[in-house]
């Protein structure tokens, strides 16, 4: 199982609270034990439960395949925002056989970028809700490169989390300012290679603005880059360009400098800082983010995590399938051989006769029995465990569930399936049940009594 960062270990444990608002409590006794085993404040334990819960029912692995997804979905925002520089570029220079004209270059690069940060800007200062069509972009193709049904239930847990704790302005600034800043870098990058490898003429046309107008509108979009010691022209080279712009070919260049130098200034530096400044935000409101213990989901797992006295069963519903035991502790954390058997006949003779080796944990027919194995094995697993059952009754989904919920709590685990008593015979087809639902669980199991590879570790 991958480590999990905090912010992604919150985003589970809201997504398993959601789940359960909506279809109802989880069967989460063992999660609830577990959890409780684990110590820590309540949060912690809400957190160790939820992480369990999620390994269990396949949220885990959707939230990897989400991830996937939503790298998949940025790499193809990134590759839309290249492409959209470099159409912007092209857009904006035109044919070669045309003069370009300086304003219009000037606007189509970064008009339409001013717009929108004015917008975004606007929204952030006053509080109000801004345009999120790019993050929603950017969630519907998560979900669509995850496919992972139960990927599904995550978006709207972490949009809540954020929300909550106002840090989606900042994820979705970051997302936003990032990709425009590479849309506008890549234009740069474009009317750079344009520039150098063909020829281009300069010009400014305007009804109304005259030659005077012009030069003031351009000096003061100069004065920036010029205080910052970039290329800019000088307002006495920009009042004689407009006399006649193709005098010479320094004039061509200056004009080419100064354009490409004004896309830097007024958009990828802005678009740089803004990133930066909203991922610095970012991190510091993840640092800071918590769950909420106030809210009834979490509130009310109080009583079933920290209990004020300890309380034995509960009463959920069972879950609609076993899951795979996929391991058991390891080998530095188990020790020692147990023997226990699930709810045999009365009349049945047991224990068998044992080695001082191999303790007995006697039969499991009762709730409080089972808890107290469970309790007492969560503190020291054995290394070796096998669990008796009798083929004559049904492999429920009860019996199952313990039978897995005792091999995670031990090293190794092998199932003895008894003989029947004399003089009776085992049904063959619940034998088969049997042997079908434990090889579901990939548990090794035999109808001979196992207790050599108990007392040893081997057959």
């Amino acid at each position: 199982m991958t480590a999990l960062t905090p912010l992604q270990r919150l985003w589970l444990t809201e997504t398993l609270r959601l789940r359960e608002e909506h279809a109802g409590p989880l069967e989460d006794q063992e999660a609830n034990r577990l959890a409780r085993n684990q110590g820590g404040d309540l949060a912690t334990r809400i957190q160790h439960r939820a992480l369990w819960l999620a390994q269990r029912d396949g949220l885990y692995s959707a939230l990897q395949h989400w991830l996937q997804g939503a790298r998949l979905a940025l790499l193809a925002l990134a590759l839309l925002a290249i492409l959209s520089g470099t159409g912007l570029a092209f857009s904006a220079l035109g044919d070669t056989r045309e003069p370009v004209n300086v304003f219009w270059a000037l606007g189509s690069l970064l008009g339409l970028n001013l717009l929108l940060l004015l917008g975004w800007l606007s929204g952030l200062l006053l509080g109000g809700e801004y345009s999120a069509s790019l993050g929603r972009l950017w969630l519907w193709l998560s979900e669509k490169f995850a496919r992972d049904a139960k990927a599904a239930q995550l978006p709207p847990a972490l949009l809540l989390l954020l929300q909550r704790h106002k840090l989606n302005r900042w994820a979705l600034g970051s997302l936003i300012n990032g990709l425009w800043c590479l849309a506008l870098f890549s234009a740069t990058v474009m009317l750079l290679v344009l520039l150098i490898t063909q020829r281009y003429s300069f010009i400014w046309e305007s009804t109304l603005l005259g030659a005077e107008a012009f030069a003031a509108i351009t000096d003061a979009l100069s004065a920036l880059p010029r205080g910052l010691g970039l290329g800019a022209p000088s307002l006495a080279s920009i009042q004689a360009s407009t006399r006649d712009v193709y005098n010479t070919e320094l004039v061509r260049q200056g004009w080419a400098i100064w354009l490409v130098v004004l896309v830097l200034v007024y958009g990828v530096v802005p678009r740089l800082v803004l990133a930066l400044f909203c991922h610095w935000r970012w991190l510091r409101g993840q640092a800071r983010l918590q769950l909420d213990l106030n809210l009834p989901g979490y509130s009310q797992l109080r009583e079933r995590l920290m209990p004020s006295s300890e309380r034995l069963g509960i009463n959920d519903a069972a879950p609609e399938q076993l899951h795979r035991v996929d391991a058991g502790v390891s080998s530095q954390q188990s020790s020692g051989a147990l023997l226990v058997a699930i709810e045999l006949d009365p009349q049945r003779p047991w224990p068998p006769q044992l080695p001082d080796s191999i303790k007995d944990a006697g039969i499991l027919d009762s709730r409080e029995s089972r808890n107290r194995l469970l309790e007492q094995m969560s503190h020291f697993p054995p290394a070796r465990l096998v669990i008796a059952c009798d083929p004559r009754r049904s492999p429920d989904r009860g019996s199952l569930g313990l039978i897995a919920e005792l091999a995670r709590n031990a090293g190794a685990t092998r199932i003895w399936l008894l003989q029947a008593p004399p003089g009776q015979a085992l049904d063959a087809d619940r034998l088969g049940d049997w042997h079908t639902a434990l090889q579901q669980l990939q548990l090794p199991f035999a109808d001979c009594a196992p207790l050599d590879w108990l007392e040893q570790g081997h057959d």
